[in-house]
């Protein structure tokens, strides 16, 4: 199972990309682009829920990979994957409430939620790709 290794890297990208079609997205709704906006949060989806998959197949096969640093390296890791915990778990309930709001054409409330969401998904993209290469030098070679 040599392609359980490379998950990491990919799983990274896939953040990685998410962030990117993020920042697009608002981009286009700021220049009131509506299709584009729907279209960079589909993909941003996409890539999210891709990203998921690598996730648990990854943990499921490898297990759990240990931070092996110590000191205030080690205290801003915990600080980043905790944050970045708490946001994984808040983004799709975050997510539901903003869709919602825009499937039922409530502009007011789908932008205000919609600015939590985009900022608290966005962390978390980003945090993810910054979490990968803090863990980097631990994940097993083979």
């Amino acid at each position: 199972m040599v392609w359980v290794r490379e998950l990491p890297a990919l799983n990274a990208g896939l953040n990685a990309t998410c962030g990117f079609l993020l920042a697009l997205a608002w981009i286009s709704a700021r220049r009131k682009n509506i299709a584009g906006h729907r279209a960079c949060l589909l993909l941003a989806l996409v890539c999210s829920a891709l990203f998921v998959a690598g996730y648990l197949a990854y943990h499921g096969l490898v297990g759990q990979v240990r931070f092996g640093a110590a000191g205030p390296v080690r205290t801003v890791f915990l600080a980043v994957l905790w944050t970045h915990t708490g946001g994984a778990v808040l983004v799709p309930v975050l997510l539901g409430a903003t869709l919602l709001a825009a499937r039922r054409e409530r502009q007011v409330r789908h932008r205000r939620l919609g600015r939590l969401t985009l900022l608290a998904w966005f962390y978390v993209s980003i945090s993810g790709v910054v979490l990968y290469w803090l863990l980097r030098p631990y994940y097993p070679a083979g």
